[in-house]
């Protein structure tokens, strides 16, 4: 029994993937490069991505596609200027 169209639930954890690393982006342009915090902010929210796909039963094949919403997220958190 689906509630939310594959598309469309792949589309959600698209963006919240996105969402997720805006602010480890934003952390990360600020830390030393290649330093344990500068790693860590790059594969902290690796997890709870993992888990949401997980949990909503999205097959290993759309991975891809949420690795690039991450390299998105992190490409614009490292623009964003507070």
């Amino acid at each position: 029994m689906e509630f939310i169209p594959k598309t469309m639930l792949i589309l959600l954890i698209f963006l919240f993937t996105v969402f997720v690393n805006l602010p480890f982006g934003y952390l990360r342009k600020r830390a030393r490069r290649f330093s344990f915090k500068w790693f860590l902010y790059i594969h902290l929210p690796i997890p709870v991505i993992i888990l949401v796909r997980i949990l909503s039963q999205i097959d290993f094949r759309y991975i891809p596609i949420f690795i690039l919403a991450s390299v998105i997220g992190q490409a614009w958190g490292g623009r964003m200027e507070f």
